[in-house]
This record gives structure tokens, sequence and C-alpha cells, in this order.
């Protein structure tokens, strides 16, 4: 029979990890504090269980959990006062939403003698902003910038200016545009006379509501360790944000071919890559489209890995000339 002391050292040493595969700049690399997180959002109390270490923990199988543990976080670490989404809306995970502008920032340090780019003047283009409007709140808290979000949902445009207008924090520095073209990526919400230092996107993840439904009925069997019958998304997801005629590889094609019609518009372009498997068709059709430079970004959470492709058209020139922009 093992010790009793060594079962606490064990138990504390949990207590303690840092989820070192995170961005060393992330607030989420300690294991959740629900009693900081409670004192910022009580409406999570009723959410958590705590244990007989005082360690807690919620139902990720609940999606009103999860909703909650999401505006807990947004008030906890992000300053955001009013937060929701529409019913079966997609709730993001925070942390890795959190990693991709981090390493965005890095990005653009790169190009910057190696110092962060911050402040207003720093432009971001979010492709399918989403519900939640997670890219701009974390953007804007981190380092100051202004984004403008897209998104061919009505629904998720009107949820994403409600998210806007509720918090001072964000008040002049995101705007929301409708894409009524749901086969544009850029045409129709950037201006050719409009420049963006940055591009971020989170592309739909499925070819077809079926593959969507299996996705999550996998997720599900993995949370519960059992047979789902009926899939209860517990992050939600509607069409748009969840999958897409072709998948990620034909978004991913489209939005790299439409972005060189905006090539002198935006200085890094950038998506998420869900799949390793995605990524040599991904890079094939940058070659195809003359990009300039190509960066991979490798991003972990958890077992999880994902990887970020970000790629610009400038020339070196062109790029040292951006760059005067940035202060």
């Amino acid at each position: 029979m093992r010790p009793k002391k060594k079962i606490q050292s064990k138990r504390q040493s949990s207590a303690g990890t840092v989820k070192t595969k995170l961005h060393p700049r992330s607030k989420h690399r300690d294991r959740y504090d629900f009693k900081a997180l409670i004192e910022s959002c009580p409406e999570l109390a009723p959410f958590v269980v705590m244990n007989s270490y005082d360690d807690g923990s919620i139902d990720f199988f609940n999606p009103a959990a999860v909703k909650m543990l999401n505006k807990a976080l947004l008030m906890h670490y992000y300053r955001i006062v009013e937060w929701d989404l529409p019913e079966n809306y997609l709730c993001p995970p925070i942390p890795g939403r959190a990693d991709y502008i981090h390493y965005m920032a890095d990005l653009l340090k790169g190009s910057n003698r190696g110092k962060i780019p911050r402040g207003p003047q720093i432009k971001c283009m979010d492709i399918g902003v989403g519900s939640s409007c997670i890219y701009p709140i974390i953007g804007v808290k981190e380092y100051g910038w202004s984004f403008i979000g897209t998104d061919i949902d009505p629904v998720s445009v009107a949820s994403a200016e409600r998210i806007i207008a509720s918090n001072p924090m964000l008040a002049g520095k995101v705007e929301i545009r409708l894409q009524r073209n749901a086969q544009d990526v850029f045409a129709g919400v950037l201006k050719h006379d409009e420049y963006i230092d940055l591009v971020v996107c989170n592309p739909p993840f499925h070819s077809s509501a079926e593959e969507a439904r299996a996705s999550t009925m996998r997720k599900l069997k993995n949370l519960k360790r059992q047979k789902v019958s009926k899939p209860t998304l517990n992050f939600g997801g509607q069409s748009g944000e969840l999958w897409r005629e072709g998948g990620v590889e034909k978004f991913l094609g489209d939005m790299i071919r439409q972005s060189k019609q905006f090539s002198t518009s935006c200085f890094w372009f950038s998506s998420l890559v869900s799949k390793q498997s995605y990524l040599k068709g991904v890079l094939d059709v940058l070659k195809k489209a003359n990009a300039v430079d190509v960066r991979t970004i490798a991003m972990g959470q958890g077992n999880k890995t994902s990887q970020i492709v970000a790629w610009t058209f400038l020339d070196k020139k062109q790029q040292r000339g951006w760059v005067t922009r940035f202060a």
C-alpha cells in the first residue's frame, strides 16, 4: 500500500502543474483557480464541484457549465463585464484561442526588431469572428490591437455586436462586418484601400453535418467513457462554424487564392490548420500562389497539437516599409 505522504505529494504536484504546451505568455498555464473564477463570476459557483483536496472542476459534458466557465475566464482575465452566446452556438476553448493571438504577436515581433507592436494602430481581421467575439476580446486586452470581425451568419454578427456594445473595453476597437457572399473570404469585407497588419482565422473543422456529428460523438464518448447515441454539443456550433462543403482543405485553398487578390493590403495572413494531414496540401497551394514567406507554428493544448500557417506576399523591401506603420 502506497504511503499516505506520497499520495498527498502526488496530488500537490498535480495541483501545481504548469501546462507547458501553452504559450509562455498565456494566462492559462496553471490549473483553473475556481475560487478566484467564482469571485469574478459568481454565476459559475453552481457548476463547480469541490473535492476533498479543495480542488474544483466542472462537468465538461454540460454545455451550460462550459459556457459559464468561459464567461468566468473572460471576466477574470480579460476585463469582460457582459458576455453571452445564442443557444447552440460555438463556445470556443479560450486557452487555445489565446495561444493563437500570442503566437501572432510573436510573428509581428519578428518583423519589428524583436519588439511586439502594441496599440490600436495594429489592425487585425478575424475571418469568422463567430458569436463569441473571442479573438478580438483577447487581442484588444493583451495587446491593444484593433479588429475587424467578419462572419457569414447574421446571428453571429448580432451576437458579436452585442458583446462589443456591452463592454467598454472594446468600444471603438472592434468593428463587425457581415460577409454577404459565403464564397468570398475577403471581397465584400476588406476594402481595396484598407490595410490590415494581420488576418486570423479558425476555419470550419468538417466537410459535412454528418462528419461534425460523428466528431462530437467521439468527443462526448471520451468525456463520459461510454457510448453516446444522441450528440449534445458541449461546445455548441452551427453549420458555418463547424462544417463547410469541401472541408478545411477547400476553405483554406479558397482563402489562400483569394488572399493573393489583396496581396498588398495585408502584411500577414494566417489560419489554424486543425490536422497535420492537411498541412502538405495547404503548403502546396501557398507555393502555387507564390507566397513570398510562409511560416508554420506548432501549437499544443493537452494531447492535441494544431498548426498555424502564416503567409505574406510582401517582399523584404515592402516588409521593411510596412513595419514603419507599427510605431
